[in-house]
Order: structure tokens, then C-alpha cells, then sequence
């Protein structure tokens, strides 16, 4: 009998070695870092068989860790904690680049249950191991909660290790993809404006330019300056979002209050084209950083103007909706009835500096600020999707976190 349990232990062991195996490849085969975390952490909850799974990155800034995924928290309470450099227990795996095994929370002279409260989930134990790469620790992955309530065992200590190092390396090599990939297209976009003002300065030196030409190149160059500090602007914005950099102010507002305002700000714009702008929006208070959801909303505004017909219409409307996890949220549309977006340009209108040719053929704006909408979304734990017909128009749509009371 002893021998039969023996041999089922080990051959568990076996098949846990080998998924770890697999899901090691299937991670160290993704270049983006959003999704390269998300498989981290499903992973761990895998391997281990834990209740949730998180990923804390130290700041490199001070030193601090901060949650840059978790099973169990929403991505605005993610932005509020703060565990400060060799606090707590995962502080102390950090500091140390040992792991750290807690069966009982409560027998635990460093635990606290601060993250819980806020969160309002209960932890019982956990496995902290550090992300170390070659050369340093970059953050703390954990399992948290078995769930057959059992003590973890070495071989969870081992396999989440083997995880974790694994895991560090690819979030360090993500990042640096990310980085130059980013730095390189944003190079090349710069030529563009950067090619045309040299052209202009070397027309302008012409003793025998007209007046008349001299204002239009004159002009000309101010625009481009313009879209240069527009591009710039943007590129920076996207970087610190996209590295995590960006932390969002979540706090409570009214969000009809806010969408008024937001088309307060267009209004000038549409009446310029004789395009009325409506709202239909019921009462709802949101939990969300008003000034990225206002950044949002006047990219997706500003489109909807620069992309519809003379005399067209926009129409702002809000509901109430749900996420994956059954948790309140609102979805803010913004409708527009222009000539819509054709099938083969919708599923690149979020990639960065993707632009669609206005109806003249110009392409028009940086190509940066529906890049920036979708990671500002992402980053309150909701979605922005398009739906758009030739001929009819199209709808952006996001969703964000309802305040709880």
C-alpha cells in the first residue's frame, strides 16, 4: 500500500515537473507584458493549486513593491498599496531573495492583514518566492491559499521557485522589448515632421521665395512643431503606462458631470463641422482616476468629430454592465455617425501609431491616443472595443468600475 502511494506521489511529481516545463515555454515565448503576467500568475495558481496568485515589482525608483497583477484584487486597489522596501513578508523576500513559506497568517508576527481589509479577502497562508534574474530581484511572485487547505510542501517551495526564476527573466526580457521596439517605431514616426521642417528651413534661405509661399511654409512648420509636441507629448505618456510607471489617482466622481464636461470641451470643434453632440446617460458614480477617464474620453470625442460627416450626429450614452468577475461597472460609448471603419483597419485601431486615412486620404493626428485610451482602461481592469459599419458609423466603447458603497 506504502509503496502504491509512493509511486502515485511520484508520478505526480513527474506530470507537475513537466507542466512546469510547458508552462515555462508558453512564457518565455510571450513579448508582451500585460499578457506575459497574466500567464505568470495562472501558472502559479496551477502549479501550487492556490485559491490566488499575485505579482509585486519593485520600484526602481525607491524600492517599494507595488502589485502589478493579482487574481484576487481589481486593478484600481492594486494602485493603492504600497508595501514599503523589507515590510512584511513579501518585503523580506525581496530584501533577502530567499522564500518565505507561511502556513497559518495568524501565527505570523509579520503578517499584516491591511491588504485584506482593503481588498476584503481572507488569507490564510502563503508561499512568497522572489523574481530574481541573473543579476538582481526584481519582485515577489505568491501563491496564496491552498486550496485543500493543507501545509505547502517543498515540492510547491521548488516549483514556484523554478516558476518564478523563470518568470523574472521573461518580464525583464519583455520589457526591454517592449522598450526598443517602442523606441523604434517612435523614430521613425519623428522623421515624418523632422523631414518636412528641414525641407521648409532650406526653402525659406531662398532669396527669390514669394511672400505669399513664405507665410505657407511658415505655417506649414508650425503645424508640424505643433504634431511634434503633440507626438512627444503622447510618447511619453505611453512609455510610463506602458513600463507602469503611471499610477492611477482612483478616486470618486460623478460621471455624468465629467462626460458634460468633456463635451464642453469639443463642442467648438463640432459646431464647426454642424455636428450636434447628444447625452444619454443615467446617474452613475464611478471609482476610476477622473483625469485619465477624461483623457479617454476626449481622444475618443475628438475622433468622433475629426472622422464624421458635415451635419452628422455623436451620441454619448452610459450603462450600467458587469465584468468577467461579476463585479459592477459602467460602459461609456461615444457613437458617431461618420463613414465608419473598414473590417481590415478595426483590429489594428489600439496598436500604436496605426492611423486610417480620413476621407480625403490624409492620415490625420499621432496615431498614439487610442494606445494610450486602451492601456488607461486596461489599467482600471475594463475593456474599450469598436464596433463600426462602412456607410453607418462606429461606436467606441470602455468600461470602468462603479464606486461600491
Amino acid at each position: 500500500m506504502n509503496v502504491a502511494l509512493d509511486n502515485n506521489d511520484a508520478n505526480a511529481l513527474v506530470a507537475r515537473y513537466q507542466r512546469l516545463i510547458e508552462l515555462s515555454q508558453q512564457i518565455n515565448s510571450t513579448l508582451d507584458l500585460a499578457t506575459l503576467l497574466r500567464k505568470i500568475i495562472s501558472a502559479a495558481r496551477e502549479l501550487t493549486n492556490t485559491e490566488a496568485a499575485s505579482i509585486m515589482l519593485i520600484d526602481p525608483a525607491t524600492g517599494d513593491l507595488r502589485f502589478e497583477i493579482a487574481s484576487n484584487i481589481q486593478a484600481q486597489d492594486m494602485e493603492e498599496i504600497i508595501i514599503p522596501k523589507g515590510s512584511g513578508i513579501a518585503g523580506w523576500v525581496a530584501l533577502h531573495g530567499e522564500p518565505r513559506v507561511i502556513n497559518d497568517v495568524t501565527k505570523e508576527p509579520s503578517w499584516n492583514n491591511k491588504v485584506d481589509d482593503t481588498i476584503e479577502f481572507q488569507t490564510r497562508s502563503i508561499l512568497a518566492v522572489p523574481l530574481r534574474t541573473h543579476t538582481k530581484v526584481i519582485g515577489v511572485l505568491e501563491g496564496i491559499n491552498k486550496v485543500d487547505g493543507e501545509s505547502w510542501s517543498e515540492s510547491d517551495v521548488s516549483t514556484l521557485t523554478t516558476l518564478a526564476s523563470q518568470a523574472a527573466i521573461a518580464i525583464e526580457n519583455a520589457r526591454l522589448f517592449q522598450q526598443s521596439d517602442f523606441i523604434s517605431e517612435m523614430v521613425h514616426e519623428l522623421r515624418t515632421p523632422l523631414a518636412a521642417l528641414k525641407a521648409s528651413t532650406v526653402l525659406l534661405l531662398r532669396p527669390d521665395l514669394p511672400e505669399d509661399r513664405r507665410y505657407d511654409i511658415i505655417t506649414t512648420m508650425h503645424s508640424e512643431t505643433e504634431r511634434l509636441s503633440r507626438l512627444t507629448s503622447e510618447f511619453l505618456d505611453l512609455a510610463r503606462l506602458e513600463s507602469g510607471r503611471t499610477r492611477l489617482d482612483v478616486t470618486r466622481f460623478d460621471l455624468n458631470k465629467l462626460i458634460e464636461e468633456s463635451v464642453d470641451v469639443v463642442l467648438p470643434q463640432a459646431h464647426d463641422k454642424g455636428i450636434s453632440v447628444s447625452i444619454r446617460c443615467e446617474g452613475f458614480t464611478a471609482s476610476a482616476d477622473r483625469g485619465k477617464i477624461k483623457q479617454v474620453l476626449l481622444n475618443l470625442l475628438t475622433n468622433a468629430i475629426k472622422y464624421n460627416r458635415e451635419n452628422g450626429q455623436i451620441v454619448v450614452h452610459a450603462q450600467h454592465t458587469i465584468n468577467h468577475e461579476n463585479l459592477p461597472f459602467v460602459q461609456v460609448a461615444v457613437q458617431d455617425t461618420g463613414y465608419g471603419i473598414a473590417k481590415e483597419h478595426q483590429k489594428h485601431m489600439f496598436e500604436k501609431f496605426y492611423r486610417v486615412a480620413d476621407t480625403a486620404g490624409f492620415t490625420q493626428g499621432t496615431g498614439l491616443g487610442l494606445a494610450i485610451a486602451r492601456h488607461i482602461v486596461q489599467g482600471h481592469g475594463g475593456q474599450i472595443t469598436l464596433e463600426s459599419e462602412q456607410g453607418v458609423g462606429s461606436t467606441f466603447a470602455f468600461t470602468i468600475p462603479i464606486a461600491v458603497r
